[in-house]
């Protein structure tokens, strides 16, 4: 008899739409979390009412809500989560609104576990939506409907989120988003290599070939296409460089309409509510973990924080690689794949397949959200496949924040409440610099383009070899030929303070 407080995941749902296809309906964000929500108490296959016992429910902030500085065009709710409670009738007694990181979903079955373990809640919802795709098709024809909502009650909001993201030396020399800075971390591992531009988008192509062909056997996908290795690492005009080494086909997508819910409770109340335990799903393991900012890591290609999360929620549930029949790994972007698949020993063309969703340059990059459409697959998948393990992997930010889950339909024993774990951050933080230095020699860099312009972002050592962070001079034709070429690694660059505040660097 597995023990009452032990918690079980009961219940998965997604749902999406794309613009133009038959049935689609332009729904708004708690349109869709409200359908994934629905579709997850129905998954549960209960006999009693699953929603009514939903103590408590999170609803995980959409990327448009995820910057102080950014608002819903269309507007939203004043209380997301109860927005997306009252469209299957559950009014639960706590309503949070998560922080900012496409890490927090899986942090949040965690919590919500350990939580029932102790008897703090019986019954819990995680809900995350994006309409991304529909805000943007709708813009476009200067139609402006209002998505706003008066719901009321208790939120607790838990804020941004942002901290150890925001890098102010970064965004001022034009990294200002996640293309460019995980495109300096992916050179870095480039460097590592010793392979060329053209090289190293061959490897992305090959990593992400199987990627499309799940994404095209998905229902929920933004661009169920299969493609090639050479057709995603051959730069065209459809499939321009968006920031080197990075073509547009190979980052992550978030022009997409996609929601997931995921509900836990308490095999007790599973019982109580009729719940079948051939739909119960074990929780063996959640492990979170944060890394240092990008310009102070040690290895700017590494992230060690995200192979900590895995192997401390392996040795929780007392499995290792070779035990998982099912992987997802976070896939913004290649470098997370290619972290763990260096670490682990894994290659492109293992047999398992590194994504349940096809990915998000492919499935779709829905938002904060995203791992939850890869735990809702991770949980059908063992449901079909008794006894058998998935692994899913959850990043935030640029490498920043990190989530591991291994799920079962074998039983978890929570008796001792004891299989939710924070890795401690790493202490060996390089020295950075923001004073005005004469020199620096590159590490690694990035070409960034935006609608702007282009700029070569390096991040480097200065004389006393504390970290810098600058722009190489592409007006200076010997300056732009080193980095356009794409091997600037190691190069000394001669450096001055423009009238902006900004590190300019020309090869020395």
């Amino acid at each position: 008899m597995i023990d009452n407080n032990t918690p079980v995941i009961i219940g998965v749902g997604q749902y999406s739409e794309r613009v133009g296809e038959p049935g689609y309906e332009a729904l708004s964000y708690m349109d869709l979390g409200g359908r994934a929500l629905s579709a997850a108490v129905e998954n549960c296959g209960a006999d009693g009412s699953v929603a009514g016992a939903i103590d408590t429910l999170a609803a995980i902030r959409a990327f448009e809500m995820s910057r102080p500085d950014r608002a819903p065009p269309f507007g939203g709710s004043d209380n997301i989560p109860r927005s997306f409670a009252k469209r299957v009738g559950a009014d639960p007694k706590r309503a949070i609104l998560s922080t900012t990181g496409g890490q927090y979903n899986q942090k949040l079955v965690g919590e919500f576990a350990a939580d029932i373990a102790s008897g703090k809640s019986q019954c819990a919802a995680i809900v995350g939506s994006e309409a991304i795709s529909t805000v943007l098709a709708l813009s476009a024809k200067g139609e402006k409907p209002d998505w706003s909502e008066a719901v009321g009650g208790e939120c607790e909001d838990r804020g941004f989120g942002l901290d150890g993201m925001l890098e102010p030396a970064l965004f001022a020399h034009g990294a200002t988003g996640a293309i460019p800075l995980y495109a300096i971390a992916e050179n870095a591992r480039r460097a590592k290599s010793g392979k060329s531009l053209d090289e190293y988008r061959a490897d992305i192509g090959a990593l992400f070939e199987p990627f499309t062909k799940v994404a095209a056997a998905n229902p929920h996908s933004a661009a169920p296409k299969e493609r090639s290795a050479e057709e995603l690492a051959t730069v065209t005009d459809r499939n321009r460089i968006v920031a080197e080494p990075y073509a547009r086909m190979t980052v992550a997508r978030d022009q997409v309409n996609q929601a997931a819910a995921i509900i836990l409770c308490s095999a007790g109340l599973a019982r109580e509510l009729g719940v079948p335990e051939d739909r119960w799903v074990h929780i063996h393991a959640v492990t979170s973990a944060t890394e240092l900012e990008l310009s102070e890591r040690p290895d700017l290609a590494a992230n060690p924080a995200s192979i900590a999360s895995v192997e401390t929620a392996f040795a929780i549930a007392d499995k290792g690689m070779s035990d998982m029949a099912y992987i997802d790994f976070y896939s913004c972007f290649a470098i997370p794949v290619f972290n763990q698949c260096d670490h682990f020993g894994l290659s492109a063309d293992d047999p398992r397949g590194l994504t349940l969703t096809g990915g998000l340059p492919f499935f779709g990059g829905a938002g904060n959200n995203y791992s939850a459409h890869a735990i809702c697959e991770a949980v059908e998948r063992v449901r079909s496949d008794r006894g058998s393990y998935a692994l899913v992997g959850a990043n935030g930010g640029w490498m920043s924040k990190y989530a591991t889950g291994i799920y079962s339909t074998e039983p978890a024993d929570w008796t001792g409440n004891d299989r939710v774990s924070e890795v401690p951050k790493a202490t060996d933080a390089v020295v950075r610099s923001n004073d005005p230095f004469d020199s620096a020699s590159v590490e690694s860099y990035t070409i960034n383009h935006s609608k702007s312009g282009s700029d070569a972002v390096f991040i480097g050592r200065n004389a006393d070899r504390a970290r810098v962070v600058g722009n190489a001079d592409l007006d200076d034709p010997a300056t732009r030929d080193l980095f356009e070429g794409g091997q600037p690694f190691g190069a000394s660059l001669t450096v001055t303070r423009d009238d902006r505040g900004r590190n300019v660097g020309r090869i020395a």
